[in-house]
């Protein structure tokens, strides 16, 4: 599904990913961890670009259009699938169909009374629910999320993650809480300044080896 080789990325000078080796196998979910600045995103950008047409993509803060309703913001996951005219139209007025598909997602993501209400207005978890929306109603094969749950609390976002990845063949989800990795995903792994430091399966792993990817050094 995804392969990187010896692959490093630089930004302004700065070398951000160093030499990464990494396949990922169709129907693995992965899980990347890392303090912040370690290359979470910036990996998931990279496994983005060899597969564009197969993922979902949840970016880190949503990416949400604030003065749109969590019912179009779902929807935009859908534009590939229509014309410019449909979307247009769909845009004026929600179709009967499309509302129903929607309505149907939201009130799975527990936010169904929020279609109408736009984004600006919704609290930072109702807005990571809109934003996996998106990404689910997309209906593609594979889950790229970055922080997808990091404004829920414990219970609410293993629910939500849960959720997301049984609806993907294959997903790749940078988190910041590590039970929740070791709880949701198969296999584990771990960046520190731009190099994997840790890749193993969840099950041969514990949260003190997970722990030692934050100590200050």
């Amino acid at each position: 599904m995804f392969e990187l080789h010896q692959h490093s990325i630089r930004r302004q000078g700065v070398t951000i990913l160093h030499e990464i080796e990494l396949r990922i196998e169709q129907g693995e979910k992965v899980a990347l961890l890392g303090p912040s600045g370690a290359g979470k995103s910036t990996l998931l950008e990279a496994l983005r670009q060899q597969q564009p047409l197969r993922s979902a993509w949840c970016p880190q803060q949503g990416a949400l259009v604030p003065m749109l309703s969590v019912f179009h913001n779902i929807y935009m996951g859908a534009l590939d699938r229509h014309s410019a005219l449909y979307n247009l139209a769909n845009l004026i007025r929600p179709m009967a169909t499309q509302w129903q598909q929607v309505e149907q997602l939201a009130a799975e993501l527990a936010i169904a009374e929020k279609l109408r209400t736009s984004v600006d207005r919704l609290s930072g978890g109702q807005a990571q629910r809109t934003a996996l929306g998106r990404a689910l109603f997309s209906q593609r094969d594979v889950l790229l999320a970055d922080e997808p749950v990091s404004s829920l609390d414990e219970s609410q976002g293993e629910a939500l993650l849960r959720f997301a990845l049984s609806r993907h063949h294959t997903a790749v989800s940078a988190l910041h809480d590590r039970e929740l990795a070791l709880h949701c995903c198969d296999r584990i792994i771990g960046l520190r300044d731009g190099r994997i430091v840790i890749d193993a399966a969840s099950q041969n792993l514990r949260i003190q080896d997970l722990n030692e990817l934050y100590r200050r050094r």
